[in-house]
């Protein structure tokens, strides 16, 4: 509790609110106790409670990589390309429901379409327990990506609804914590799973995996239909005082973003240049992502070769979090650094040009050590700019057009999980080596440290948009 504690310090104060028409500062010695409490209240009840079903989300999207080297792959005779189909066919689900399913959330409440999001994709996840051939795996895979579309996008929208502007980048960096702990924890942890071979009823150890990361699900999907609440004035664990606040900043926000009608409608969210800006930027670092979830098992056994020997399940599980403890430490630090400065268009664009920097010069590192430094430089600079880039969209999107337009940038995003190992694998065996696929995926990070920067000096030209570089032209340079 004292941990949580200390996380819900961080939500009391954040400089800037940004607004469609122009920008309030606030004083964070003049915010009253109400403000404090309220904010308090909801990171520490509802944000780690979220984090925990993010947690879950990707450890169970993840599996079939763990999965893959620890027998299922020799149990269901699968070759590389089929189990390279069988992955990125779970973005194919996911991105041809992600919209529709975020506008369904929209219209049925966060809490209600969350937890059947969670409850539904459990039960997926938990017949690859019993999966007996390459066509089953398949169809389970595109099954659980239409199952889970839709709760990433769902997830952000929910927590922005429940808090203002000014605190969003914060809440939304804690919630983002769950990623690379995901890694941190959940590798070690789908190791110590799959070492248990035989142990319930004769499973095997991967398939007892792949049931020890599904039940989780089922059991925090039933409970967050009981836990989770729509608006702070549903719940009682805040006081009248403070619900009085939560929903008249709020509301104010909702119509400051709202004296645009386009900016709550659907159309205007399809058609924005500047969310599929956001969408292309996002696109880099997802690319860069997942490139490094691909490319960073075979480094590790490339140091097997280089040590002469072999690491078991759990061994690999460890050395695969290495960098992720780390990205997690400086996305803490980078976004505590955006609230107090006022987010700027550095906070994302030095990110992406330190990943795509980064990436391919691991490359050419002579050891295992300095690898594995420059692998972490990049889980940084990836998760540093992920929770700052969040905040950006409903800063001029509310309504139905912030759930399609949060939902429209990560669907584009997420065709970068589906592309990126295949683009990846097939330039590999074109040239023989991942030294060009490792600069394509520079090149794309790249691309985003650009995209932001013109983004942001567009908009600094138009006069109704809601942009980083309005916040600096009020909070300065910092």
């Amino acid at each position: 509790m004292q941990l949580v504690n200390r996380f819900a310090k961080m939500f009391e104060a954040s400089p800037v609110i940004i607004v469609d028409s122009g920008v309030t500062v606030d004083n964070p010695q003049t915010e009253s106790p109400v403000a404090k409490s309220a904010i308090r209240k909801v990171a520490i009840r509802l944000v780690p409670f979220v984090a925990l079903m993010f947690f879950i989300n990707y450890l169970d999207r993840t599996a079939i990589g763990f999965a893959s080297p620890n027998g299922m792959n020799d149990d269901l005779a699968l070759s590389a390309a089929q189990f390279g189909f069988a992955s990125g066919v779970f973005f194919i689900g996911y991105i041809l429901l992600e919209v529709p399913s975020n506008l369904a959330l929209h219209r049925f409440g966060a809490r209600r379409w969350l937890a059947r999001i969670m409850v539904s994709w459990g039960i997926v996840a938990l017949l690859f327990t019993w999966v007996q051939n390459f066509e089953q795996l398949v169809v389970l895979r595109f099954l659980l990506g239409v199952a889970e579309a839709g709760f990433f996008p769902g997830a952000i929208l929910f927590l922005s609804l429940w808090v203002p502007a000014r605190y969003r980048g914060r809440i939304l960096m804690l919630f983002y914590l769950a990623q690379p702990l995901t890694t941190v924890i959940g590798a070690p942890l789908a190791g110590a799973l799959i070492q248990q071979h035989g142990v319930f009823f004769g499973l095997e150890g991967w398939r007892f995996m792949f049931m020890g990361v599904a039940i989780p699900a089922i059991v925090v999907g039933v409970i967050a239909w009981f836990y989770l609440k729509d608006k702070p004035a549903d719940a009682k664990w805040l006081t009248p005082e403070e619900q009085t606040w939560l929903t008249g900043a709020l509301e104010a926000e909702r119509k400051t973003t709202e004296s645009s009608e386009k900016h709550v409608s659907a159309r205007f969210a399809f058609s924005s240049g500047r969310v599929w800006m956001l969408s292309f930027i996002y696109f880099g670092f997802i690319y860069g992502l997942y490139a490094l979830a691909f490319f960073l098992p075979t480094i590790i056994e490339g140091f097997q070769t280089e040590a002469g020997g072999a690491y078991d399940v759990f061994q690999k599980g460890l050395i695969t979090a290495i960098p992720y403890l780390p990205a997690a430490i400086v996305m803490y630090f980078w976004s505590r650094d955006a609230g107090k400065r006022g987010l700027k268009t550095w906070h994302i664009a030095v990110p992406a040009l330190a990943g795509a920097v980064s990436i391919p010069l691991a490359l050419f590192m002579g050891s295992p050590v300095a690898t594995m430094i420059v692998i972490t430089v990049t889980a940084c600079a990836i998760f540093a700019a992920l929770p700052n880039f969040w905040t950006l969209p409903t800063q001029f999107l509310t309504g139905v057009a912030a759930a399609a337009g949060v939902a429209l940038i990560n669907t584009i995003g997420n065709l970068a999980g589906f592309s990126a190992p295949y683009i990846t694998g097939a330039v590999h065996d074109w040239t023989g080596g991942y030294e060009v696929p490792m600069f394509i995926v520079g090149g794309f990070m790249l691309l985003s440290a650009v995209l932001m920067v013109v983004l942001a000096r567009q908009n600094r030209k138009t006069p109704d948009a809601v942009t980083v570089e309005r916040a600096e032209s009020v909070a300065g340079e910092g």
